[in-house]
């Protein structure tokens, strides 16, 4: 592991750790990380440091040895505007974009810029307590002994005492409805105080629709505290592509036709059609 991957860690880290207002806030929204060992890490204290766990650091912290140019698209626009709106305002909004839109690429940059915002990654086996760990783990919070209602009782009481926090929920849709329903209690508690967003693809407009329809619990609230309306993103087009194309070194025409038509709209597909396109032999 060379010095120069180090030194950009350690960069990246001191950028991590003031986002999340001190050390030990950063220590313990990372997994198996201490303070101490951050300490070592931003004081050249190298030594004792395993490479495996620079590698651990690096990766919770958002840091990739690989070279990719992440470009401003128009969808990167769109949700910037609206986490700024929620965050700056206390507003809710919930979105909706296709799988590989780019969608969770732009909040893992937005919040290393933006102090009080907290990404969670939402995933299918979340029950309340993993769901209320996850976030509390985001804040940098020990929730060591906690109950869930103490909990609950601990976010609040720290995003009321913080300056224009913002809570975003990145695929919402996974959450089982037990979970989803902490949305109108954060909602209820922490309005005009914290920004929310939620951002799923279209399965979860369809399901707060039918879940409406059926007269499910909850379901009427949850759409009445996003505005009664889902923000959908317009997805990736051709002069997204080709900007990405000639940002990360491919710049003939025919070249970015052919990565633009094999996409299908998919970021992540232009991404492994360029390093197709760079590596053809």
């Amino acid at each position: 592991m060379t010095t120069d991957f180090k030194k950009q860690v350690q960069e990246k880290l001191a950028n991590y750790i003031a986002q999340k207002g001190s050390q030990n806030k950063a220590a313990h929204s990372l997994t198996g990380v201490s303070s101490a060992l951050l300490s070592q890490m931003t004081n050249d204290n190298w030594d004792q440091i395993s490479e495996t766990m620079w590698r651990n650091v690096a990766s919770q912290i958002g840091h990739s040895s690989k070279e990719w140019v992440c470009v401003e698209t128009t969808d990167f626009k769109m949700i910037n505007y609206f986490l700024d709106d929620a965050k700056q305002n206390a507003n809710v909004f919930a979105m909706t974009g296709d799988a590989g839109s780019g969608k969770s690429k732009t909040f893992e940059l937005y919040i290393q810029d933006s102090k009080n915002s907290y990404l969670l990654s939402c995933a299918e086996y979340w029950n309340r307590k993993e769901f209320l760990v996850q976030l509390l783990t985001a804040m940098g919070v020990d929730y060591s002994g906690f109950t869930v209602a103490e909990m609950m009782n601990e976010i609040v009481k720290k995003l009321k005492s913080q300056q224009t926090p913002l809570i975003i929920l990145d695929e919402a849709d996974k959450l089982p409805d037990t979970v989803l329903y902490f949305f109108i209690t954060l909602y209820n508690r922490l309005e005009d105080h914290c920004g929310i967003i939620l951002c799923a693809t279209d399965h979860l407009s369809k399901r707060i629709s039918k879940g409406i329809k059926l007269n499910r619990k909850g379901y009427k609230e949850i759409n009445s505290r996003i505005g009664r309306k889902f923000i959908e993103l317009k997805g990736v087009n051709f002069t997204d592509v080709t900007q990405i194309c000639i940002a990360n070194g491919v710049e003939n025409s025919k070249d970015i036709k052919e990565i633009f038509n094999d996409s299908e709209g998919d970021l992540r597909r232009v991404k492994r059609k360029i390093h197709a396109v760079k590596n053809r032999v």
